[in-house]
């Protein structure tokens, strides 16, 4: 069995939310591959050195590297992977999560080409960037994988205006937005409550409190932190809508985990988005940093009992393909095969 060094930005035990290196990185470990990780280190600068002095000393200790690819400078790592893997002769493959990477793409044609082209393989963690991509060299699809049994699926026969929202505060999230709908729908459901999971990671937090006291909505809100997950997972039983103001996405695993758990999903309509969620089938989509159209569509799930149900029931069954047995079968067959 292959030994895998995996490279990524590995920072959930200075309380960042857990990204891709943590997940995959602990489902292949759990079926028996050695797996060597690297990008530990909080300082960006730090991390990139040690990145690149593991993949160099390190180089007898593993066969193939994957190295998780983001948009943002987290990007600089999966190019000074790839090119130091070429040097050392090892065969890699980046895995596509960026939200924006369609933008880097175009921004920096030959810097994006050069993590790709030389790739072993290519995997994204969506359909969304695979179409994208797929105009350079073909990509594999593996989405990101949750654990079913650790998400009971709740029926929710009439929705009660409790909001769910679950992601870094960031302000490429949006989090603001989600108090500018709160303030909209408290003239026709005074009741109305959101809760927000999630660390904060640019002082977008603070902006959202002060937001929330020029409205009037203090009463409305409660923003929990940072949660495990099996925290937020019980606390959405006490919720009937999962909402993602994000500007950027590409397949939010928040999202796919509130699908899991019977909460209907009103997010925006960017990049990845459209690929998971079929408007009105198994969630609604709406316009970017549209407050007035997110309401609309809270209503609708308030107001239309059977639509809210439907539309619950049929996102419960689209993400049975995020299951983790599937998705690491997914896995082993490429990596059996670099």
């Amino acid at each position: 069995m292959k030994r895998i060094l995996y490279v990524g930005n590995k920072l959930s035990s200075f309380g960042f939310t857990p990204t891709g290196i943590d997940f995959l990185g602990a489902l292949l470990e759990r079926n028996s591959y050695n797996v060597l990780f690297a990008g530990e280190k909080k300082s960006k600068v730090s991390r990139l050195l040690s990145i690149v002095w593991t993949i160099v000393v390190k180089r007898k200790s593993y066969d193939i590297i994957i190295v998780d690819t983001y948009s943002s400078s987290a990007f600089y790592i999966a190019l000074v992977t790839a090119w130091t893997a070429r040097l050392l002769h090892k065969p890699y493959i980046p895995v596509l999560r960026g939200g924006n990477l369609p933008d880097r793409l175009t921004r920096s044609p030959w810097l994006t080409e050069q993590v790709i082209w030389y790739a072993s393989r290519v995997v994204s963690v969506s359909h969304y960037l695979q179409h994208i991509f797929s105009s350079i060299r073909p990509v594999d699809y593996i989405p990101n994988f949750i654990e079913f049994e650790k998400y009971p699926f709740k029926e929710r026969h009439k929705l009660k205006p409790r909001l769910l929202w679950v992601r870094s505060f960031h302000q490429i999230y949006n989090p603001e937005l989600a108090v500018k709908i709160i303030m909209t729908l408290k003239k026709e459901h005074p009741s109305i409550f959101l809760t927000m999971v999630g660390p904060d990671k640019d002082g977008s937090r603070a902006r959202v409190e002060q937001l929330a006291v020029q409205l009037g909505v203090t009463d409305n809100i409660r923003l929990t932190g940072r949660l495990s997950k099996a925290e937020w997972i019980a606390l959405a039983v006490d919720h009937d809508i999962f909402i993602n103001t994000t500007n950027f996405d590409n397949m939010p695993v928040s999202v796919v985990e509130a699908m899991a758990l019977g909460l209907p999903v009103v997010s925006t309509q960017v990049g990845g988005t459209p690929f998971l969620i079929k408007h009105n089938i198994d969630g609604i989509l709406v316009p970017i940093n549209d407050a007035e159209e997110f309401c609309k569509a809270i209503r609708k799930l308030l107001n239309e009992h059977e639509f809210a149900r439907e539309v619950a029931s049929a996102a419960r069954l689209k993400v049975q393909e995020f299951d983790e047995v599937s998705v690491f079968t997914k896995w082993k067959k490429i990596l059996d095969h670099v």
